[in-house]
């Protein structure tokens, strides 16, 4: 559930609401787009990124916008859209956000197979061609995603209620809270508004029988709480984050993301972002958890995703 109205700044400048909806085809994008024109924004897809600037220039409309951005179109490039979501970030009318649709290879190939289509980025090859290759190319796009919903178990009906939930705007104004976990040596995520680092608390890597597993097994997450630092740390952060977002609801803000970075991102920021998610959940907030690294290895190997809703 989260904020849908554009806000006032502190200038009293009114800023639009503006979500590009992407991911794979097959992932269910058209289904989120007509989900979100029935909430009432106003929903193009398939625009060529190229327009998108022109279509804002002329200042902030009483609607919320919702893009479809499709890897097939003729100007489409990963890197124009980082680019894009830069110069909206820091600057501009629009508050822009991306919401992302996954989906595991074996469902996007059935899906394919279901439907006879020929994948649009492999028209004259196979469709698990095509899939890897559009896979690849939006690496970068999902790793800055705001709200990554995997659809992979998800029948449009369930697709279609879980995006009214994050986006309806009848639903109660929340918060939409998103919880990261992360390697320092691979760089912060990017858009990340407030960032802990876990490096201080014991590390399980230098555990022989604990090196292998990660901060979502309970030994790892055990011993990372027998740290004499830990239950202080976790209580404050905690106490912390439940003040502050009901001020940035209040301030306006529909989405807010929290980080938790270790040297490898595989154990204390995982086990300590899993324990935050859990209690801003069960105090009501809306929250995905995201664990970066563990999603990439995970990926390269089997070609699925592990993260969460809650």
């Amino acid at each position: 559930m989260r904020l849908t109205q554009p806000r006032l700044t502190d200038d009293s400048v009114l800023r639009q609401r503006l979500v590009l909806v992407t991911g794979p085809s097959g992932a269910g994008r058209s289904t989120a787009i007509n989900t979100l024109e029935d909430a009432g924004y106003e929903a193009i897809d398939n625009l060529p990124i190229s327009l998108l600037p022109r279509l804002l220039e002329n200042g902030v409309s009483d609607r919320p916008l919702a893009l479809g951005i499709d890897a097939r179109n003729r100007d489409f490039s990963t890197k124009g859209l980082l680019e894009l979501l830069d110069n909206y970030s820091l600057s501009g009318d629009q508050a822009i956000e991306v919401l992302y649709l996954d989906c595991s290879t074996e469902v996007l190939l059935r899906r394919f197979s279901e439907t006879r289509r020929r994948h649009p980025l492999a028209p004259s090859e196979t469709p698990e061609i095509g899939i890897q290759r559009e896979q690849d190319l939006l690496v970068p796009i999902r790793a800055c995603a705001d709200i990554l919903i995997d659809t992979s178990d998800m029948s449009p009906h369930e697709l279609r209620a879980e995006v009214e939930q994050w986006y309806a705007a009848e639903k109660s104004q929340k918060l939409a809270v998103s919880v990261h976990s992360f390697s320092y040596k691979q760089g912060m995520p990017r858009g990340i508004d407030m960032v802990f680092d876990c490096r201080f608390l014991q590390n399980p890597y230098w555990q022989e029988d604990l090196r292998a597993l990660n901060g979502l097994d309970k030994a790892v997450a055990d011993y990372v709480a027998q740290d004499k630092r830990y239950d202080d740390f976790f209580s404050k952060v905690c106490d912390f984050s439940e003040m502050l977002l009901p001020a940035y609801i209040e301030e306006g803000k529909a989405h807010f993301s929290i980080g938790f970075g270790c040297t490898g991102g595989q154990h204390r920021s995982v086990a300590v972002a899993e324990n935050v998610s859990n209690v801003l959940a069960k105090a009501g907030w809306q929250v995905s958890t995201r664990h970066r690294e563990i999603e990439r290895r995970t990926r390269t190997s089997s070609g699925t995703k592990l993260g969460k809703t809650a």
